[in-house]
């Protein structure tokens, strides 16, 4: 089996098995889904799984994974989802959380268990759904900041699209 292919069945597998439960339907305010591959920088394969849900007292459950290799280099990483929004007219959501594991050989990569990391995505249905490589802090100081400032610059700058899978926003 391919390592791209290993990857990305790891990467749905982990939505499937850490996907939060919920005690009941209308503790659940809106969930984003999604699984797949895009073309980050129009180059690198990178894929990603992840699930997150906000619940009627504000709080988010969930969990992610990125995963992708370049220049020799392979990155992993899985975390947990502490906030999640949304806006439904445009199809849109801000993820964020705290990384739970991270699995490289490149010595130079500083991000370990316990830091914040976000990314964004786009829910467009036919026209074609797009996601952001993952985001550490930096420009914002934690995934709470990046979740409640909603960046989303023009033209889906910094987005990519989903070239397989699908991301789905329900609210």
């Amino acid at each position: 089996m391919s390592f791209r292919r290993a990857v990305l069945g790891c990467a749905l597998g982990a939505v499937f098995v850490a996907a939060p439960t919920l005690s009941a339907a209308s503790d659940q305010v809106a969930s984003v889904t999604g699984g797949g591959s895009f073309l980050y920088a129009g180059t690198i394969p990178m894929q990603f799984g992840f699930s997150a849900v906000v619940h009627a007292d504000g709080s988010a459950s969930g969990a992610f994974h990125h995963a992708y290799a370049a220049d020799g280099f392979t990155y992993e990483f899985w975390g947990s989802v502490t906030c999640m929004t949304f806006d439904e007219a445009a199809g849109r959501a801000w993820i964020g959380g705290i990384l739970t594991k991270v699995v490289t050989n490149d010595p130079d990569v500083t991000q370990q268990p316990g830091d914040d990391a976000w990314f964004r995505v786009l829910d467009a249905g036919t026209a074609g759904d797009r996601s952001t490589a993952m985001g550490f802090v930096g420009a914002f100081p934690s995934s709470a900041a990046y979740c409640a400032t909603q960046p989303w610059p023009d033209d889906n700058a910094r987005t990519h699209p989903v070239t397989a899978g699908q991301i789905v926003l329900k609210s």
